[in-house]
């Protein structure tokens, strides 16, 4: 599990890097973070937090979005992005559960069920289920997924994306623009 906790960290973090951002210089001199009150970091999510799909059977949730907050952006950000994403689901491509862009720089979190529907916070992307919000896990039997949260920060203006995108078109989008990424990671199986 530590392999795919570190290659999923890794995956957001080289994303940002190779978008010519930085992880370092944090505007209050501490670390870039993502935490969240809902679940600890390399944890099961609450079964609350799958998702509410009832003609999927392993939709076995009510789709309340986890708690999320960060703090010290690298220098210079303007605005965040937040992905998260099961790279276990649907092989070989993963499932892309939520896309998040525009959050200003004065967002510093979300509060637990907030996501759950399309917000003012942000600019909704589209997930694989075609939605612009969040939409938890429907892990079927068997081990455990992993969602990774990955948080960018970059140095575009809330406004300087269209709604609607997907994860492949907001990466290609955010090339040259990330400042530093952060993620936590949440485990999630079918009880």
């Amino acid at each position: 599990m530590l392999v795919k906790r570190i290659l999923g960290l890794a995956g957001g973090v080289a994303l940002a890097v190779s978008m010519g951002g930085q992880n370092a210089n944090a505007q209050s001199g501490g670390a870039f973070t993502i935490t969240s009150s809902s679940f600890k970091d390399g944890e099961r999510l609450p079964t609350k937090m799958a998702g509410n799909n009832k003609q999927n059977p392993n939709c076995v949730g009510e789709n309340v979005s986890p708690q999320l907050s960060w703090a010290n952006p690298p220098a210079g950000t303007k605005s965040y992005a937040l992905l998260m994403f099961d790279p276990e689901g649907r092989p070989p491509g993963g499932v892309s559960h939520w896309v998040a862009y525009g959050i200003p720089v004065s967002v510093t979190g979300f509060a637990e069920g907030e996501v759950s529907q399309q917000t003012e916070k942000y600019v909704g992307g589209k997930s694989l289920m075609n939605l612009p919000h969040y939409f938890g896990p429907c892990t079927p039997p068997g081990a455990p997924h992993h969602y990774t949260f990955t948080l960018i920060a970059t140095d575009l203006e809330p406004t300087a994306l269209q709604p609607g995108m997907t994860r492949d078109e907001l990466i290609k989008a955010l090339d040259g623009h990330a400042k530093g990424a952060t993620g936590i990671i949440g485990t999630f199986s079918k009880p």
